[in-house]
């Protein structure tokens, strides 16, 4: 199981995911995928097994990913305070991946019927997702 996180700015959305993944999921093979070093770094430091930076990088391993993960905005031109190009936004669009999204307000999207909870929340809900939809056994099982 292939699981590409995606963030960028200063990469704490992604920090976020990774270490959920890695606390319920420890065997996963984790991609951090960082629209700028910084990004990067830092789910480096959260315990991916790679990493790398750039819309090539992330064009590139959208096509062999298993689980997308990232904020709503990763699907969408400009996002990001512009971070996220047309061509990472029809990477990722395009992937046969299965794609977790993240509502975050800060990508400007409002989800109608989505209720409002804490970014932790929303975390932890997608990587219950992918838990259950790839059957890998829980680290707290």
């Amino acid at each position: 199981m292939r699981i590409l996180v995606i963030d960028g700015m200063g990469g704490g959305l992604g920090r976020a995911v990774i270490e959920n993944i890695r606390a319920v999921m420890p065997d996963a093979k984790v991609v951090a995928l960082g629209t700028n070093a910084l990004a990067t770094s830092a789910m480096l430091k959260a315990g991916a097994n790679m990493g790398a930076t750039g819309e090539n990088a992330i064009a590139h391993n959208c096509r062999q990913a298993d689980y997308i993960v990232g904020a709503v905005g990763i699907v969408m031109v400009n996002a990001m305070l512009g971070e996220i190009s047309p061509r990472i936004a029809r990477a990722v669009s395009e992937s046969d991946a299965r794609k977790i999204l993240i509502n975050a307000s800060k990508c400007g999207v409002h989800i109608a019927g989505m209720s409002e909870k804490p970014l932790a929340q929303y975390v932890a809900d997608a990587v219950n997702i992918i838990r259950d939809l790839s059957g890998a056994q829980s680290a707290q099982s």
